[in-house]
């Protein structure tokens, strides 16, 4: 709870733009609603957050898509302690996301796919949209699938490899960082996948049910918009911003085709709440403590 500046690791960086962005993989999904909660340990804070998306495709081509998404994202940060700065502007925000994306298959069998977005990211307090409420992003992927109808040999084990770039506003960067992503079915019933924002490992342990060991990052960034000055400091901060690294258990089960429930339960490596100034510098820590994490939600996949 003390005032403090840190620097967010380059690994927390990379993690952040790819939690900003939807990846190629969410594009897999067609539409999804879920929520997430968790309770900030030795504090009366707490973190809630309610999301919604679809994913419009269309087919352009016998391999070429146009894919249209809306996302909505409502967190509500609780704030209960006693904090050096205002609380009633700065505990909800929303987050409206606006993607197109372009996909299609090149001879070598590679598929690429580019994606670009538009974001408002706003507590809203004054009630209009500001140019700092205004986030854009866009990414850039090559894919080699091998599972499915695209096995070249069957039984060959499926496998699934994503290459790209990503970039965005959030990140006060100016230059597009990578994006790894391997999946993999090593034997019956189990299969893995290694990157990030999230690595696991899952079982099929009855027909269309799955039990996931997983390591994942999680995050959200909002503008403030009547800049917040901190208590006996000369700083202000102008957005907020949240980096959770954490480990756990999921369940997701298919019960209709095509329409999965699931559930995650965990405990955060990492679990940093703070203010930022204009600059990405931190200039206020709300909640560092490792905590309980939560989050569950149906959605529709291809």
């Amino acid at each position: 709870m003390n005032l403090r500046f840190k620097p967010i690791p380059l690994l927390f960086l990379l993690a952040m733009v790819t939690i900003t962005i939807p990846t190629f993989a969410q594009l897999t999904d067609l539409a999804r609603v879920e929520y997430t909660y968790f309770p900030q340990k030795d504090s009366d804070n707490s973190f809630r957050r309610a999301r919604a998306f679809i994913n419009i495709p269309i087919q352009l081509d016998d391999d070429a898509y146009l894919v249209t998404g809306l996302e909505y994202r409502n967190v509500h940060l609780k704030l209960q302690d006693s904090l050096p700065f205002s609380i009633s502007d700065n505990e909800r925000f929303q987050n409206m996301v606006l993607t197109i994306g372009f996909t299609d298959k090149l001879e070598s069998g590679w598929r690429y796919a580019l994606q670009g977005e538009a974001r408002l990211a706003s507590n809203f307090s004054t009630g209009d949209i500001i140019r700092d409420d205004l986030i854009f992003g866009g990414s850039f992927y090559f894919i080699k699938d091998r599972t499915g109808e695209n096995l070249e040999n069957p039984p060959d084990k499926p496998w699934r490899l994503i290459l790209g770039l990503n970039y965005s506003t959030t990140a006060g960067r100016p230059f597009p960082l990578p994006f790894v992503n391997y999946y993999r079915e090593f034997a019956p019933k189990w299969t893995y996948t290694a990157g990030v924002p999230k690595s696991n490992i899952k079982y099929e342990f009855v027909k269309n049910m799955k039990l996931q060991g997983f390591i994942t990052l999680d995050g959200f960034f909002s503008n403030i918009q009547e800049n917040e000055p901190v208590d006996n400091t000369q700083t202000i901060a102008e957005n907020v911003s949240m980096t959770t690294l954490l480990s756990g258990l999921g369940y997701e089960w298919e019960f209709i085709d095509h329409f999965v429930f699931y559930v995650y339960a965990g405990h955060t490596l990492i679990n940093d709440i703070r203010l930022r100034d204009s600059n990405g510098d931190d200039v206020f820590t709300i909640n560092d403590t490792n905590t309980f994490y939560s989050r569950g939600g149906l959605k529709v996949k291809i």
